[in-house]
């Protein structure tokens, strides 16, 4: 069983509190946390915030990114992901009027993510939105960044060097290739088997990448609105320890429960493995998991990677 907390407690697992991040925030000592990822409101009246104008939008995030920073260790990152404010048909990318904060307080950004997906609302005067960014930003120039860990299947995965010193060699890394900075990964919709109430969920297998490259076993995660939990069930897969805070109770309780169906193994998400449904080759479709906070599913990816590294061996 993991140790749970409402408030700050550096024995727990996992610290859940429900109410404004600015007073979780208060609590927790500088440099404590190794990865920060989070997708903030965006200013467009959900429940869970108060729309204003873009100016105290910018100053309400300014306060909260300069506290991240303050917690935030100099091996550590911060992944803030964002789409874009939209008022009266005008779109503002909120990556773009925030970069200057991180900037201003010394971050250096080593990748604009694309997160593109499939589905989303149907514009009728503009190009349907299919993709937000998520800023990847490091405190100092020593960073943690296990790329191995995330690597995705090579395209042409037995192709080998035709000449030179390598000839015969396979020229791609067995391992896997780097999955660059565009992600393509399914949004929570409707028939997503992770959908619940929230409105702007995040699929756990998209911080499930975040997590495994940036962070090591054991190290702290923050996210300041963390919603429905999906950043504290991606972290605890991983053996990963995680603190959270989220304004509405209700999203808080559906978030609890996720994590008791994943101590008992029976939460359903999508896997990392699983390709975008193509309907033109139905045998690639790879089903939903049952996952558990027994390390059972850390452990599977552990293997695979080290099975990847024995062939490797053996096909030189």
């Amino acid at each position: 069983m993991i140790k749970k907390s409402d408030k700050f407690d550096t024995s727990a697992d996992i610290v859940y509190f429900n109410g404004d991040v600015n007073d979780l925030l208060v609590d927790i000592p500088n440099e404590f946390v190794q990865l920060i990822v989070t997708s903030p409101p965006y200013n467009l009246g959900k429940e869970y915030e108060e729309k204003t104008d873009i100016d105290n939008y910018l100053k309400q995030q300014e306060k909260i990114i300069t506290q991240c920073v303050r917690v935030l260790k100099s091996t550590g990152s911060i992944c803030w992901q964002v789409g874009n404010y939209v008022g009266n048909g005008e779109i503002i990318p909120l990556d773009i009027i925030l970069f200057p904060i991180f900037s201003n307080l010394g971050l250096h950004l080593r990748n604009r993510i694309v997160w593109h997906y499939g589905h989303g609302l149907h514009a009728t005067k503009r190009f349907s939105g299919r993709y937000e960014v998520i800023l990847w930003f490091t405190k100092t120039d020593q960073f943690v960044f296990n790329l191995d860990s995330v690597r995705v299947p090579q395209k042409y995965p037995q192709k080998k060097h035709f000449k030179g010193p390598k000839k015969g060699q396979l020229s791609g890394n067995p391992l896997g290739k780097n999955p660059s900075d565009v992600w393509d990964i399914p949004n929570v919709k409707s028939n997503h088997v992770e959908k619940t109430t929230h409105p702007c969920q995040f699929p756990i297998e998209l911080i499930e990448r975040l997590v495994l490259s940036m962070t090591n076993e054991n190290d702290w995660v923050f996210d300041p609105f963390m919603g429905v939990a999906s950043t504290a069930v991606a972290s605890l897969l991983h053996r990963r320890k995680v603190i959270g805070a989220e304004i509405v109770e209700d999203y808080v309780n559906i978030g609890w429960e996720r994590i008791r169906l994943a101590e008992e193994g029976n939460l359903r998400i999508r896997p990392m493995n699983r390709p975008v449904y193509n309907p033109d080759s139905p045998d690639s479709y790879v089903p939903p998991k049952q996952v558990a906070l027994d390390s059972s599913y850390s452990k599977t990816q552990l293997q695979l990677f080290e099975k990847a590294k024995i062939k490797h061996k053996q096909d030189l």
